[in-house]
């Protein structure tokens, strides 16, 4: 089975005959470089990659991994996602490029599709506020704020409204995590860089998200450029920040809450420097572990009536976009029901 693979060190990456040779290095104050003993990856096991740290690799290298249809993602020191090495896309559609591209230019469809993206969120989240309401959190004011901003999504009369709506809903469910966290609070959402150790951990858990939706976007027809809720700019996969809203709540915020609630991370596994609050290395493993286990976690599915996991669950939801994007079938966001 086909893993994805999180590159925290410096080091470098070649091909070796049909493996992948990764030789992690180590610098020293003075920029001096040790090489430590290569670890042979079969490329069969590869998904996808995750780089962290600084990568050396060739042009060769990419041929190789392009052939394989393996996407390498990098990272910035504060974890922000900087771009991607995309394989060819090997399901282009033209009909399906113009056709999304019409749906965008059409104010009222774009809007309608916009809301329902945030529609499908604010429904997780109150399924992530009820199930620790029902365990004694006080939060009742919260989930009726959300719910009642929720119901004027669907008169919002563009996009620019969806997303004011989105920012209440989002600053009321974000205020409730200081209720659901037993040792921590967040405050105010601070990026670029985060703050405090909540913060950190939804900076690295959205990106990871982005990404994991990134990829499930290529495996279907649809441009990740072309976007409905966010608006499409140059250089960025907007249509992966769209499709993410809905899988923030109940992927990451859920791996948020258990890691820290549980202690699986303590202070101890954070960095507090120039005036920032990062994961350091084992917790950045600990961290990439519960969100591996949330993606490959199971469940099953109402509609067809077998279990998937939530990395296919994101899949699917591209499938359902196109397909009403094709005016195959009306678009439905995906809401927990358990």
């Amino acid at each position: 089975m086909k893993r994805s693979f999180y590159l925290f060190n410096p080091g470098i990456m070649e091909r070796k005959d049909n493996t992948l040779k990764y030789t992690p290095v180590k610098i020293d104050d003075d920029g001096t470089e040790h090489p430590q003993p290569p670890r042979y990856i079969p490329v069969e096991d590869v998904a996808e990659m995750y780089v962290f740290g600084s990568l050396r690799a060739n042009s060769a290298l990419y041929n190789f991994l392009g052939q394989k249809d393996i996407p390498v993602h990098f990272f910035d020191y504060y974890e922000n996602y900087t771009g991607s090495f995309m394989p060819r896309d090997g399901l282009l559609s033209g009909r399906a490029l113009l056709a999304q591209a019409k749906v965008y230019q059409n104010k009222k469809k774009r809007t309608l599709l916009a809301a329902k993206f945030i529609q499908g969120a604010a429904w997780n989240m109150v399924m992530n506020l009820n199930y620790y309401h029902r365990r004694g959190k006080d939060l009742g004011s919260t989930i009726d704020g959300i719910k009642a901003l929720a119901k004027t999504l669907s008169s919002a009369a563009d996009v620019e409204e969806v997303m004011g709506i989105e920012g209440n809903i989002r600053k009321l469910y974000y205020d409730a995590f200081d209720v659901i966290l037993d040792d921590y609070k967040m405050g105010a959402r601070t990026k670029q860089p985060p703050q405090n150790e909540v913060n950190a951990l939804i900076s690295f858990g959205n990106m990871m998200c982005y990404t994991e939706t990134l990829r499930a976007i290529h495996q279907t027809q649809l441009n990740p450029t072309i976007s409905f809720l966010h608006t499409p700019g140059e250089r960025r996969y907007s249509l992966c920040l769209d499709i993410s809203e809905i899988f923030k709540p109940i992927i990451v915020d859920r791996v948020i809450f258990k890691v820290l609630n549980k202690h699986a991370l303590g202070p101890q596994h954070f960095d507090r420097k120039l005036n920032s609050c990062l994961l350091n290395q084992k917790g950045k493993l600990i961290y990439v572990k519960a969100m591996e286990d949330r993606y490959n976690e199971t469940f099953r599915h109402r509609s067809l009536g077998r279990n998937v996991s939530y990395k296919h669950l994101i899949k699917l939801e591209c499938y359902k976009l196109l397909k009403d994007i094709l005016g195959i079938e009306e678009y439905k966001p995906f809401k927990m029901y358990w």
